[in-house]
């Protein structure tokens, strides 16, 4: 696993490089095939490559995040430097990220990443990097440690973000129903949507805001 996880660590973080050796690699492969067999079909393996390669450029952080979460060890990190850079990404300028990685057995190992190569688990549609200075969950493969995948789900700032998405239909629900207090629709979403809150994070959530959820919940007729 050590050789796969080099792999797709290169395609995650060095995506025109890789992009390039395997165009070249490609390139020969199909020529010698194309000999060896006189089948001009060999060269649509050329085509394949380039596709893929431009494809990994916006894909090759999310296969690298699949391979560790399915085949990486667990440990701890911690971001310890952020810089950043003059690309921009959405809009958004792209930075540089140092990180202190402590593996399964006491190591400390220095790792690197940016905006683009960070490879997250669960795969969303949003980049949810770690806070500096705080420790997170990562899965890497044993002898090449400087490849993890941060487990956002089952880090403290990950946490904090899911509850606060699972609080948003909660307070729009609150805000219709301070609308029109008696409209008998509005009544029955919020206590709804405080349900499923409470389903989901009443064990994680604040406890205060835990209690002050299940109060609302009580004075609209049914508690849980």
């Amino acid at each position: 696993m050590t050789i796969v996880s080099a792999f797709f660590y290169v395609l995650a973080h060095h995506p025109f490089w890789s992009w390039l050796g395997l165009m070249l690699v490609a390139l020969a492969a199909s020529l010698l095939l194309l000999r060896w067999t006189g089948k001009a079909r060999w060269l649509l393996l050329l085509l394949a490559v380039f596709i893929g390669g431009q494809l990994n450029f916006f894909t090759g952080h999310i296969f690298n995040a699949w391979f560790l979460n399915a085949y990486g060890s667990r440990g701890t990190a911690v971001i310890v430097h952020s810089e950043l850079t003059s690309s921009t990404l959405n809009d958004q300028y792209i930075s540089d990220y140092w990180a202190v990685l402590r593996t399964a057995d006491g190591r400390d190992v220095k790792v690197e990443f940016d905006t683009m190569s960070a490879s997250i688990y669960p795969i969303r549609n949003e980049i949810l990097l770690p806070p500096q200075g705080q420790k997170f969950v990562v899965k890497y493969v044993p002898g090449f440690e400087r490849n993890i995948a941060i487990m956002s789900d089952e880090s403290d700032y990950g946490r904090r973000w899911l509850i606060m998405q699972a609080r948003g239909p909660v307070d729009r629900a609150a805000a219709q129903l301070e609308a029109s207090p008696d409209n008998p629709e509005f009544i029955a979403e919020y206590r709804t949507e405080l349900r499923r809150f409470l389903d989901r994070h009443g064990k994680d959530a604040d406890p205060a805001l835990v209690a002050q959820f299940e109060r609302e919940l009580a004075e609209l007729g049914q508690g849980r």
